[in-house]
């Protein structure tokens, strides 16, 4: 008998979309050289990044790391012993994946932080005037760097899913839209944050991100 269960909180869809937005935006505008939108965007991406990590610790079941981090588990989970039913919401491997891409994403922030403008010097991160412009310069090559790997890991996220769609026949897009799955026997219903928390923990990013960086 199949059930349908809920799995993914709305703060946890808007994120993982939102994100997705923000990340195609900041492409664009790096691509066209429109570095203020570029740097407006970096800023609330890292709201958002911040956001998730305090989500998950205070948020939903299937959002905190606690559920989903456990890389001891990836063996048992690719031998088969640990069922959908057991782990719902990301399994072990893609626990990993959640945990590369956020770890990824902090450092492409972090270095756009301090990235000059080499070309034109006419915009830079909001922390460059605290370090060397010859630093800063090769801050912003690190940067461009690691924009790479950030696209090498987005790209195996993607091979991912397809792979669970032909090989498993699973398809992993829906549940993120609709926060449900449908899965064959009983599953023990996960826990839920309230609403009002996930706005609370946003403005607290807002505030530790946007406060921090007006101090400087």
């Amino acid at each position: 008998m199949s059930n349908k269960v809920k799995v993914w909180d709305l703060p946890t869809r808007l994120f993982h979309w939102v994100l997705l937005a923000m990340f195609a935006g900041m492409w664009a505008s790096a691509e066209n050289g429109q570095l203020q939108i570029h740097t407006k965007l970096g800023v609330a991406m890292l709201v958002l990044v911040v956001f998730r990590l305090l989500w998950g610790v205070v948020g939903s079941q299937s959002a905190r790391f606690s559920d989903f981090f456990k890389p001891c588990q990836v063996k048992a989970y690719l031998r088969g012993e640990v069922t959908e039913n057991q782990q719902p919401g990301h399994n072990p491997l893609g626990g990993l994946m959640v945990v590369a891409l956020l770890g990824a994403l902090l450092v492409q922030l972090g270095l756009g932080l301090f990235a000059a403008d080499v070309d034109s010097y006419t915009f830079d991160g909001p922390l460059a005037k605290l370090i060397d412009s010859g630093l800063a310069e090769q801050v912003t090559e690190w940067h461009e760097i690691w924009f790479n790997v950030l696209l090498g890991l987005v790209g195996v996220h993607v091979l991912a899913i397809v792979a669970y769609r032909k090989l498993k026949n699973v398809n992993l897009v829906p549940p993120m839209i609709t926060g449900s799955k449908t899965l064959a026997g009983e599953v023990k219903p996960l826990r839920f944050a309230p609403g009002w928390l996930a706005l609370v923990v946003l403005v607290l990013a807002a505030v530790l991100v946007v406060g921090g960086l007006s101090l400087v």
